[in-house]
């Protein structure tokens, strides 16, 4: 039944199927009543289009591996089901309201409160197994589900109480249930060779149905998931018949207990036909033939377990009562799912974020007698005191690890005080690096990870994005992600084109994420031990020409490194620089708005304007500290937004047209903005980087132009 590609099998759990134990016939039994259930429920929505307007897709072809999967999870157990998987939901537990409550987007829907589409779960219930946030977007989930699993052997390896065990000690499995076409995704292999790697305690359930929406399985891949579990050493694979009970509940029982007891990955691959549409919006009669049609219902999961069920000596006469009970059971729970609440419209803001655990500024940020350190020591020395406090926490990325410490020493030293299972390498897993920390969450470990430049980010935004960002909300909150994404950003020296992005306005237009972006070593540790408390995921931008104050004008990025019990609350900006009263109260100032780089460039610019010039460091970029900014501007009358981005479409002039709306009847001069050349890379050259950059002396030639209105 198990093949590994590299080696005789590893499998040590005995193995059996329902016949072989006391059970048999009830499990039969309950089998029958969920198929019924399920195909009740997809006949009730299509016979109810008009009512059933929200897209959705049913399990029917798909309900026998699904419902020998839910039958044999316990709650300590973690599953990500996919779209189509509502009869695994039946069977671990959720009742057919419940997930109709889903289906009709209503107020009382468990998972979501009417956010998300049928059969998107997500559950902390102690009597069922977990499951976190699902999205929508195929193979996604993968990468978090396999971030869970390594959370979980984390825990195990320090006998963390976060570890939820069965009575008897039982450990948990981790199930990703996906469809095979999702399989030739990139980050499904990112997952898995992350997965054989870390021999985590993972079962990849792949259901395949020859289709993926209108394309065949012959038009767009070249093996099907078992063939393609053989390339990955170490992931032990199965095959089994989906649409046989029987089969799939002994495979699952033997996948399940493999797991449970050998914390090594496997992927079951599930043959499955798909017998409803793809979706209700997705009509199967639009581009399958009869004969696909056919064939895929002569594999009806539904007519073989009645069979088997006759033949065990069931009377047909019994089925088809629990058939008819069931029937009626799924009309009674439509119709009151159709007759209850719709959500308030008051509650759509509700669960963006969970709320922050630092709201005030606390603890000791220049202690009496201690030397400057520079901004790169400050951030290690807080990840230190973080990891020291907390042992949930962990700390990865591409080559933190202890041989080198982090390409600009960020991490140097952490390697070997905390040792590699809390502190160590990635593969060049962008995606992974990301991804994986929405699963290591809601396990509760606390994650801190590192993207290597902000330029290499992007592969991380499909999950940033699709399951990062989005977690809390659609979850009413039971599952917000706490994760502290740090990414070294800038540019100086001659970094060119692929190591001096800035990528801040491309971030926030992600909505359900804070950024920070610390000036000087004092808020970098406070931000840095505000954002790992911080229960929602957090971006910390930190400039590399800032790190070690190497840039000349940038030796006031260097402090007196804070106490340890320093937090700096996100969203609170500062006054780095006051002009002169009489100044102000003559109207001859301007406020400069910056963050970053442009702090020190405002700070030189400004000499040449002794008096005249209010200086803001934003720290955080979302959340905003609005309250100083437009306090800044109304007192002023005139201002400069300064960033190091390319300007057009940016941050900067977005927070232009907010202060217009906000400060116009104050304003003196329009608001100025200033930042990089619009061109699409920062050049190597360092003749051509500076011309590309502001500088002190553009922003002082543009506090000129403003100060003259």
């Amino acid at each position: 039944m198990f093949k590994d590609s590299t080696s005789v099998s590893t499998l040590k759990t005995p193995t059996s199927d329902p016949g072989g134990h006391q059970g048999e016939m009830a499990d039969l039994l309950t089998a029958w009543r969920l198929m019924c259930e399920a195909g009740s429920m997809a006949a009730i929505y299509e016979n109810n289009r008009n009512i059933c307007r929200y897209v959705h897709s049913t399990s029917r072809g798909h309900e026998a591996i699904q419902i020998a999967t839910g039958l044999q999870l316990q709650p300590w157990d973690f599953v990500s089901p996919y779209y189509r998987d509502e009869s695994m939901l039946l069977a671990i537990g959720f009742s057919p309201y419940e997930l109709m409550l889903q289906l009709l987007a209503k107020a009382d829907d468990p998972f979501s409160g009417g956010r998300s589409y049928y059969s998107h779960p997500n559950s902390r219930r102690t009597d069922r197994p977990q499951i976190p946030h699902q999205s929508s977007a195929t193979g996604m989930q993968v990468i978090p589900t396999t971030g869970i699993a390594q959370g979980i052997q984390y825990l195990e390896q320090i006998h963390s109480n976060l570890l939820r065990t069965g009575p008897a000690g039982e450990l948990p499995v981790v199930i990703c249930s996906l469809g095979d076409g999702s399989v030739t995704e990139g980050e499904v292999a990112e997952a898995f060779q992350f997965a054989v790697l870390k021999q985590l305690p993972v079962i990849y359930l792949v259901q395949d149905n020859d289709w993926g929406i209108s394309a065949t399985s012959a038009e767009v891949r070249t093996m099907d998931a078992y063939e393609y579990a053989a390339g990955f050493k170490g992931l032990e694979r199965m095959q089994v018949d989906g649409s046989d009970f029987t089969a799939s509940y002994a495979a699952m029982e033997a996948a399940i207990g493999y797991v449970r007891h050998e914390r090594k990955p496997i992927l079951v691959h599930a043959t499955v036909p798909l017998l409803g549409h793809h979706t209700s919006g997705v009509r199967k009669e639009w581009y399958r033939t009869p004969e696909d049609l056919a064939k895929h219902a002569a594999n009806d999961p539904l007519p073989k377990l009645r069979a088997l069920l006759e033949k065990r000596g069931v009377a047909a006469a019994v089925l088809d009562q629990v058939a008819a009970t069931a029937a009626a059971d799924i009309q009674a729970a439509f119709d009151k799912a159709v007759a209850a609440s719709e959500p308030l419209p008051g509650t759509v803001t509700e669960h963006i974020f969970a709320p922050a655990a630092v709201t005030e500024e606390k603890g000791e940020r220049s202690p009496a007698g201690k030397q400057k350190v520079v901004m790169v020591d400050a951030a290690l020395h807080a990840v230190e005191e973080i990891m020291s406090a907390h042992p949930e926490a962990i700390f990865f990325g591409q080559d933190v690890g202890r041989r080198l410490g982090g390409v600009f020493r960020e991490a140097a030293t952490l390697g070997d005080k905390f040792g590699i299972h809390r502190v160590y390498n990635t593969a060049i897993q962008e995606a992974y690096i990301i991804g994986a920390t929405a699963g290591l969450s809601a396990v509760g470990v606390k994650p801190i990870v590192e993207v290597q430049f902000a330029d290499y980010i992007y592969p991380g935004f499909n999950q940033l994005v699709t399951e990062i960002s989005k977690s809390c909300y659609l979850t009413n909150g039971k599952y917000p992600v706490q994760t502290l994404i740090r990414v070294p950003i800038g540019a100086y020296g001659g970094g060119g084109p692929y190591h001096s992005g800035s990528v801040e306005s491309t971030l926030l237009s992600i909505k359900g994420i804070k950024v920070v972006y610390p000036s000087n070593a004092a808020d970098m540790k406070g931000l840095m031990k505000a954002a790992f408390l911080d229960p929602n995921p957090v971006v910390m931008l930190e400039h590399k020409g800032l790190y070690w104050s190497k840039v000349p004008g940038t030796l006031e990025a260097m402090t007196v490194e804070p106490a340890a019990d320093y937090v700096l609350p996100l969203g609170k900006g500062a006054v780095v620089q006051h002009a002169h009263p009489n100044d102000v109260a003559n109207g001859n100032t301007l406020c400069i708005i910056t963050y970053g780089m442009g702090v020190y460039w405002a700070k030189a610019a400004a000499k040449d304007w002794p008096g005249q010039v209010t200086i803001i460091d934003l720290r955080t970029l979302f959340p905003l500290d609005e309250a100083l900014v437009y306090g800044m501007v109304r007192q002023h009358g005139k201002c400069l937004i300064l960033t190091e981005e390319q300007l057009n479409n940016s941050f900067a002039q977005a927070l232009a047209g907010r202060i217009q709306h906000a400060c116009f009847q104050f304003l003196d001069a329009p608001v100025f903005t200033m930042g990089a050349l619009d061109l699409p890379a920062v050049p190597l050259n360092t003749g051509l980087e500076a011309a590309m950059l502001p500088g002190p002396e553009k922003v002082s030639q543009m506090i000129r132009q403003l100060l003259a209105y």
